[in-house]
């Protein structure tokens, strides 16, 4: 079976609704995506910011950032719920499993390029791996070293 799709959610509540009110709309989004058998992996409030442009008559917004997992139809009836509500601004909803994806793809290949020159110069294809304390106390003591010196 094929993984749902992942998608970040941004949506900015007008400033003159409670913080009562945002939690409101982020729990009819949590039942929403609950409905149509998603999840909602991360929500971040960034709380209120300045907008670059009026909306409304407003010059301010709270913003609301979700990262959500689903289908496209519940998207599709997110986005519909979302434009009809009066608190909500303006949302944006974009895709982003297929860039994850892809970055995903090139940190492999970077790190089987660099595996593969450390083997041809005949080192590990692991580099070894130094615990901070070792390192620290190793800086340290090159450093006590080069004081005494």
């Amino acid at each position: 079976m094929k993984s749902p799709a992942q998608y970040e959610l941004i949506y900015v509540v007008a400033p003159d609704v409670g913080e009562e009110a945002v939690s409101a709309v982020h729990e009819e989004v949590e039942a929403l995506v609950a409905r149509f058998d998603g999840r909602i992996v991360k929500t971040d409030n960034w709380g209120r910011r300045r907008l670059a442009y009026e909306i409304k008559r407003h010059k301010e917004g709270t913003y609301v950032l979700e990262l959500i997992e689903g289908s496209g139809e519940m998207l599709r009836e997110l986005d519909r719920r979302l434009r009809v509500l009066d608190q909500i601004m303006r949302h944006l909803v974009v895709r982003v499993d297929r860039e994850l994806n892809v970055a995903e793809r090139a940190r492999t290949r970077r790190k089987r390029r660099v595996d593969k020159r450390r083997v041809a110069r005949g080192l590990p294809a692991e580099p070894e791996s130094v615990t901070v304390a070792e390192g620290d106390s190793k800086i340290q003591e090159s450093r006590a070293a080069e004081a005494e010196g």
